[in-house]
């Protein structure tokens, strides 16, 4: 999908200030949503008469953030204020920056290389005296000699005029860019917070179920001793069996990861709503999430509360795959 901004025209009179850092987008974008994909392409043009030059910015994850910019001949003095200009609006990601500049149809003309030509001539001339003769100087030959015309590709513009077009034409981009990183960030911000959800009921029933499983060791150990000694004509001491139940009881204890999980959800939930939302600090929530809930698969000798600590890890999986996508 490309976000293709609106065409706009720039004298080279025209200004542009600095602004401070952080993405460009709207006027109001800070009422939209605040989480962003690091996924996204925009494009700008802007023109005048010099010509047009037109950006494409095009982005994918990236642990921190990576401009790779690539300008055509006349552009190419401008590539690392051009990276810098980027790197002061987008956070993280790999940004891949492509500018071409079209010259206006005047300018596109060639220009004569005078004193090139003046130095054929002088030397046709030369020739002339030394072997004698009296013919004309072709003017249209000595324009096909190597240095004679210069192509308005290989001409030498006004940076300072280039540089006003670019950063018009860069910022039309970002703006697109940013749009659609929002867009995509707000559907992913509407799936994990489903994901979050799914485990917050998983995690109620594993709360609720987790009390029965020391009754239930507690029934078969009963039984299973019982058994012996009946068969043995022994007798047990009820205080032998309540010391091992309160050992196990201790071993399988799991309130204390549930209390947690419970916190790094709200944490998680609080951070997806906040203004500072972040892939990195949602990626580490989401791995102490992961990390509470294999302890309580490794603790709770249960078949339902295992069950649904798998869809817990279901849901954690999908949700770190999309926080390692977020700006």
């Amino acid at each position: 999908m490309t976000s293709l901004a609106k065409k706009k025209t720039v004298s080279p009179d025209f200004k542009v200030e600095a602004r401070a850092g952080g993405e460009v987008g709207s006027e109001d974008s800070t009422s939209l949503p605040c989480i962003r994909s690091m996924t996204g392409q925009g494009m700008g043009r802007s023109e005048s008469e010099l010509g047009a030059i037109t950006v494409e910015l095009r982005s994918v994850n990236q642990r921190g953030l990576k401009i790779t910019p690539r300008l055509n001949d006349a552009l190419l003095p401008l590539e690392p204020r051009l990276e810098q200009w980027v790197r002061s609006r987008i956070q993280r990601g790999t940004v891949h920056a492509n500018a071409s500049f079209s010259p206006a149809v005047g300018m596109a003309v060639g220009e004569i290389n005078v004193a090139a030509v003046t130095a054929y001539a002088i030397q046709l001339r030369r020739v002339q005296e030394s072997i004698g003769g009296d013919f004309a100087i072709d003017l249209t030959g000595l324009l096909q000699l190597p240095g004679s015309v210069v192509s308005g590709s290989a001409r030498s513009w006004d940076t300072e005029q280039l540089w006003l077009l670019l950063v018009d034409a860069t910022d039309q981009a970002i703006a697109g860019l940013d749009k659609m990183r929002l867009a995509e960030g707000e559907a992913m911000a509407s799936q994990l917070r489903l994901d979050s959800a799914a485990i917050q009921e998983n995690l109620t029933s594993i709360a609720e179920l987790s009390p029965r499983v020391v009754e239930s060791y507690r029934q078969r150990l009963e039984g299973k001793i019982r058994r012996v000694m009946d068969e043995h004509g022994l007798e047990f001491a009820a205080s032998d069996l309540l010391r091992d139940i309160q050992l196990f009881a201790d071993r399988s204890d799991i309130s204390e990861e549930v209390t947690r999980l419970n916190s790094h959800l709200n944490m998680f939930s609080e951070t997806l709503g906040s203004g500072d939302a972040s892939g990195r600090k949602l990626d580490f929530i989401v791995q102490e999430m992961f990390r509470e809930t294999n302890t309580i698969g490794s603790k709770a000798s249960d078949s339902e509360i295992s069950a649904r600590v798998v869809d817990v890890k279901c849901a954690l999986e999908r949700m770190r795959e999309l926080v390692q996508n977020i700006q």
